[in-house]
């Protein structure tokens, strides 16, 4: 038999009259429940309110794909709630040791309601709590899967010309070799101050060449006339060096002067370090190429998160949307094109940055996906007034009328199981509201439009 003294103990049920909390035990039934004894099943109607009288019991179950483990004790409130629009059992309950609950019927919640007003506040209170909840711990699976996404880019980008560093790093090993053995030979021949001059002078107008490169045809026919004028001068296996030369337009003339003035043996040693110098510049040129990459991509994540810089601050906007596409470059570089047009003055608005470049990260991201990786996306910024106006728009199918009103909705998603969580436009309009802005759509086929809407910075006006 049920105490009310049990239910007394409980914050939710605390301070109630004594007839009211002798009306609810009347209508429920008391649950004996032993270790491992299930009394609700995820999925099943949910049909009754249980209320925890003694013992340690478990809720399980799935949560947007991911399992949801929590306990619950004495006093604790689970189930359906009054005007819970829960149909089914979000979880299973499972008893961890002997326990013991009331089980009230949902039949019974218009009655309830009628009888005690008080507790009904509560339990409204109560399921207001869990919806906060819920919400908070989708939103933090949808920033970790924002984040895991962008990670993968971003390992994705920054792998690239790091391994193309430590390939070029490791092809210099052996090229320093082929210039060591080259000098060396060279060092042994008795050279005139102008044989010396006439190497060098090959050597570092083919290392410092920075022109235009030549169309691949007309690269090909300058090979080709290289090759046959080394091979004329018994140097028939230098036919990289050819196509180094070709590559820096390098005359045939010059390379005359070499044979002039060099006996073949001695042309042969130049011409082998020669080579080697030419492949090394190429090789730094491509180092210095891949390292800048990489940095350039370290302080767009640093600006992207605001990384050592205050959390509050008058943010540019230009700025604030190229990071971001810095950022999605990944996702861009497969096959959409962006057209910028950017009002030329700076519009700065007095924010967290990071949460503005989250704005930015879902819109474009959407879009991104609305196109199927390929199409045009439109990224237009102005002022209008007091407010800066940030218009991000694409030429994807569009967004149909019946869907458009609940864009906006938490958990709205028109993505496939596992692929949206329906917080990202969620998200995008909280922190838009956070910074007293706006934030309107606008699309047809072809033609979609999200302009958000930014008060400016006091001292930007």
């Amino acid at each position: 038999m049920v105490d009310k003294s049990e239910l007394l103990r409980s914050t939710i049920f605390a301070d109630l009259p004594d007839d009211q909390i002798a009306w609810f035990i009347g209508q429920s039934r008391e649950l004996r429940l032993k270790a491992g004894d299930v009394y609700a099943r995820q999925g099943d109607p949910a049909d009754a309110m249980f209320v925890i009288l003694e013992g340690q019991l478990q809720g399980r179950g799935e949560l947007g794909g991911e399992t949801i483990i929590f306990d619950l004790k004495p006093g604790d409130v689970t189930g359906l709630l009054p005007f819970s629009r829960m149909k089914q059992f979000t979880v299973s309950g499972r008893a961890e040791t002997n326990s013991r609950a009331l089980r009230f019927p949902a039949s019974l919640f218009p009655e309830l309601v009628q009888k005690m007003p008080e507790l009904t506040k509560r339990l409204v209170g109560l399921m207001s709590d869990r919806i906060r909840e819920t919400t908070r711990m989708e939103q933090q699976r949808d920033r970790l899967a924002a984040l895991g996404k962008l990670s993968a880019g971003l390992a994705h980008e920054l792998n690239n010309p790091a391994s193309a560093a430590k390939r070029a790093t490791s092809q210099l090993r052996d090229i320093l070799k082929r210039v060591r053995d080259a000098s060396h030979e060279l060092g042994r021949r008795d050279l005139t101050a102008a044989q010396k001059t006439e190497i060098e002078k090959l050597e570092a107008a083919l290392t410092q060449v920075d022109g235009p490169p030549l169309d691949a045809l007309a690269a090909s026919a300058l090979e080709d006339e290289l090759d046959s004028l080394l091979r004329s001068h018994g140097q028939s296996d230098l036919w990289q060096l050819a196509a180094d030369l070709a590559r820096r337009n390098f005359k045939p003339e010059a390379l005359e002067r070499l044979f002039a003035t060099l006996d073949a043996d001695t042309a042969r040693a130049a011409l082998v370090r020669i080579s080697a110098s030419v492949e090394i510049a190429g090789l730094l040129n491509e180092i210095e190429s891949s390292t800048s990459r990489i940095s350039d991509l370290v302080c767009a994540i640093k600006e992207y998160t605001f990384m050592d810089q205050s959390p509050v601050q008058n943010v540019d906007i230009v700025k604030s949307l190229e990071t971001t596409l810095t950022i999605l470059n990944h996702k861009l570089k497969r096959g959409v094109a962006v057209r910028r047009d950017y009002q030329k003055i700076p519009l700065l608005v007095n924010s967290f940055g990071s949460e503005l470049n989250q704005i930015w990260t879902n819109i474009i991201d959407n879009a991104i996906d609305a196109m199927g990786g390929k199409g045009e996306l439109q990224v237009r910024i102005y002022r209008e007034d007091d407010c800066v106006v940030v218009e991000i728009g694409d030429n994807g199918p569009g967004i149909s009328p019946e869907v458009q009103p609940h864009i906006f909705e938490p958990f709205f998603t028109t993505k496939g199981v596992g692929e949206g969580t329906g917080l990202g436009l969620d998200t995008v309009q909280r922190i838009v509201k956070k910074h007293r802005g706006n934030i309107q759509v606008r699309s047809k086929p072809g033609d979609t439009r999200f302009q958000v809407w930014l008060p400016l910075a006091q001292d930007a006006k």
